[in-house]
């Protein structure tokens, strides 16, 4: 897949190349444990994100960070150049996976649910709109039904991977976290 690239219109106004499937629940002081979804077309978060940032920008302004898990994308730079400027890219294993955390420069944040990739359009669809729904407080996991023993599948499978990595072995391209079945 070849990279799109956003680029600017008459207004000097970030436009995305190709819209992204992004669902935001309206602007709220509190709501719920996500602000909306995405569901991105590949694991690739350099590729994914100048779109995605375009659009969030009306909501945010200037974006300055994105968190996410450093295990459910495939390695990604430090360091987005997008919008005319530097956008920091942090990835930890502690930031919940199957989210991102898009912070805006004045301290605005959004926590966006990530669809995988290769979920079904209409199951991705259905869990957009939920999580869009304005007092919809449902977890991640809720949200993308995934069941306690697939959640302790996951959580044994990344601390099993973390002691390997702390005992000097290395990891392979990381990968978005699949939904179950």
């Amino acid at each position: 897949m070849t990279p799109q690239q956003t680029r600017r219109n008459d207004q000097n106004t970030i436009v995305p190349a190709r819209t992204p499937r992004l669902r935001l629940k309206p602007k709220a002081p509190q709501s719920g444990y996500v602000d909306g979804a995405w569901w991105p077309r590949s694991d690739d978060l350099s590729a994914e994100l100048p779109d995605l940032l375009a659009v969030l920008s009306v909501r945010l302004g200037r974006i300055d960070r994105v968190l996410y898990h450093l295990n459910a994308w495939a390695d990604a730079p430090r360091k987005l150049a997008t919008g005319g400027r530097a956008v920091r890219l942090d990835g930890y294993r502690l930031q919940p996976i199957n989210t991102i955390e898009v912070l805006g420069l004045e301290g605005d944040r959004l926590t966006l649910l990530v669809i995988p990739p290769h979920t079904d359009a209409n199951d991705a669809h259905r869990t957009m709109m939920t999580a869009a729904q304005p007092r919809n407080a449902a977890t991640v996991d809720g949200l993308l039904t995934i069941s306690q023993r697939d959640r302790d599948t996951r959580t044994q499978a990344s601390t099993a991977q973390e002691r390997w990595e702390s005992e000097g072995g290395t990891t392979a391209s990381p990968r978005l976290a699949q939904l179950p079945g």
